[in-house]
């Protein structure tokens, strides 16, 4: 294909090669997060920031990382809604000298305070005044929350955010990896006056929160170039869930074979089948720091030097012990332990066998060669091959193992290292490259490299990068490999373009989470979702 051949061209002069594979989204993967939401890591997101204004070739100053958390969040469920847990430790780690360890982490944890504690919901407000009860001027319901020290923000929450930087040489290969304070330089991030920061509640609705004017508050640019978000949000990512795991049964669309799109619904910025996610809310931490805070050098680096690309993931641990007192609150002490981990998304969920999620979940990714078969004979590539050729035979013919093409994706490889880059140990990191200019939002592909957009999926990824597609084109596709680059293999996708909601076009790039009260989840059949069949 033209478009293709241009990219190749592109890259080549570049002196970077054709992408590595990728893999899309986390929800409720592992059994072990089955039981335990909210330390459930759903996404992490990793790339150069941007802003409305963004102009083409503007040498990168900042990155923004986003760790979202607790799945499939329904925004009319109080009354307590869904604070973050005080007992996770929430981190984000920065590998800088590709051996997938962290070089650097943001730890955020997060306290909870019930300021009336005889009010039976977490959220309440009405009004300019609040409500009396009748006849009498005793306040029983308080105003609109309109800010972080309205009363009816009863269930408040604030958190400290950490940056570590580790010593060189340290190992982390540990269990109690997450216990580390002591491992490097400490540095806790604060407002220039001294005030908390304050975690953005859920979107009750409109007559309880002026939930705009609190995501306002909540988002906090610090004196250090440093900024920050902690709250709950519309999910940012979007998928025909109920599709993928009714046995990958993708919706016949335009082209009358499932899960093959045309030209044109490729090429369009709306849905053709249900977003599942739509009208769920998601806990998310966004941080944005100078590149230089991440980088090996601690400077900014052009995109050809090997000292520009990072790897990134986030985890969530819990402390060792829990000991359960009731009617007494549960005690929690020692060290904390690795619940859940996350770099590349969908690796858990649809590479990694059921019987090594847990295990998975646990390790640390520079122990990753462990899962190397995983990686290059994906079971879910034979559950779709198998699966086309009983329904449709013929229609899809997919690479045979072993999926060499696909190594790129667990190591420092062009496209998104430079050449000469260390290739380091086999490990799950979301790579970035810092070096590169991100891409005006207007001139954006959805497909990332695979639409010649080289700041997107998988170079780091960004909110609106379609991860499903990509990863059903390459890892199932196999349309790195020239010989399967044809209809229909670059033309795989589950008909969900866009998010239900739209992303801001600044930190912290987040929707607002959606109303309680007037919430809406697009089903199939009816506008916007897509057929039934």
């Amino acid at each position: 294909m033209k478009w293709f051949r241009t990219l190749l061209l592109i890259l080549v002069a570049a002196g970077i090669s054709m992408p590595p594979a990728v893999v899309a989204s986390s929800h409720r993967e592992a059994p072990i997060t089955a039981l335990d939401h909210k330390a459930d890591i759903t996404d992490i997101y990793a790339f150069v920031s941007y802003d409305s204004s963004q102009a083409p070739g503007i040498r990168p100053k900042k990155v923004t990382l986003i760790l979202c958390v607790d799945p499939l969040l329904e925004p009319g469920n109080g009354p307590t809604w869904f604070p973050f847990d005080p007992d996770i430790l929430y981190q984000i780690h920065i590998d800088n000298n590709h051996d997938a360890l962290a070089d650097v982490t943001f730890q955020i944890r997060f306290q909870t305070q019930l300021r009336l504690p005889n009010i039976p919901t977490a959220l309440a407000g009405i009004g300019d005044d609040g409500a009396n009860a009748p006849g009498t001027s005793k306040l029983v319901v308080p105003p609109q929350i309109r800010d972080f020290n309205n009363p009816g923000l009863n269930l408040r929450q604030t958190y400290t955010v950490t940056m570590i930087g580790h010593r060189k040489g340290h190992s982390h290969d540990r269990d109690d990896d997450a216990d580390d304070e002591d491992e490097g330089q400490a540095v806790q991030l604060t407002n220039s006056d001294g005030s908390p920061f304050f975690a953005v509640p859920a979107n009750a609705g409109p007559r309880t929160i002026d939930y705009p004017a609190l995501y306002k508050a909540g988002t906090y640019h610090l004196s250090n170039d440093v900024s920050v978000f902690a709250g709950t949000v519309d999910d940012p990512f979007w998928i025909d869930l109920g599709a993928a795991f009714d046995t990958i049964n993708f919706r016949k669309l335009g082209t009358g074979i499932p899960g093959v799109l045309t030209p044109s619904e490729d090429a369009a910025r709306q849905n053709f089948a249900s977003d599942t996610v739509s009208g769920y809310a998601v806990n998310a931490i966004a941080i944005e720091v100078p590149i230089e805070m991440l980088t090996r050098n601690h400077t900014l680096e052009l995109a050809a030097s090997p000292d520009a690309t990072v790897g990134v993931w986030g985890t969530t641990s819990r402390p060792r012990l829990t000991v359960r007192r009731s009617p007494n609150p549960a005690l929690s002490s020692g060290s904390y332990r690795q619940v859940q981990r996350m770099g590349n998304s969908l690796i858990n969920e649809l590479v990694i066998g059921i019987g090594s999620k847990d295990r998975f979940s646990m390790d640390q990714p520079v122990n990753d060669s462990q899962f190397a078969n995983f990686f290059l004979d994906p079971p879910i590539v034979h559950i779709v091959d198998a699966i086309y050729g009983k329904l449709f035979p013929g229609a899809l013919k997919v690479p045979t193992a072993p999926r060499t093409d696909l190594l790129p994706l667990v190591t420092y490889a062009a496209p998104i290292a430079a050449p000469g880059t260390p290739a380091g140990p086999v490990a799950d990191l979301l790579r970035l490259n810092t070096g590169v200019s991100a891409t005006p939002y207007v001139n954006a592909s959805r497909l990332g490299l695979l639409g010649g957009d080289s700041a997107g999926y998988p170079n780091g990824r960004r909110l609106f990068d379609d991860v499903v597609d990509i990863t059903l084109r390459v890892a199932v596709g196999g349309v790195l490999i020239p010989s399967f680059n044809h209809f229909p293999n670059n033309a795989l996708g589950d008909g969900v373009n866009v998010n239900d909601a739209p992303y801001q076009l600044q930190f912290p790039y987040l929707a607002d989470c959606p109303s309680g009260r007037n919430r809406r989840h697009i089903d199939p059949g009816e506008p916007g979702g897509g057929p039934v069949q």
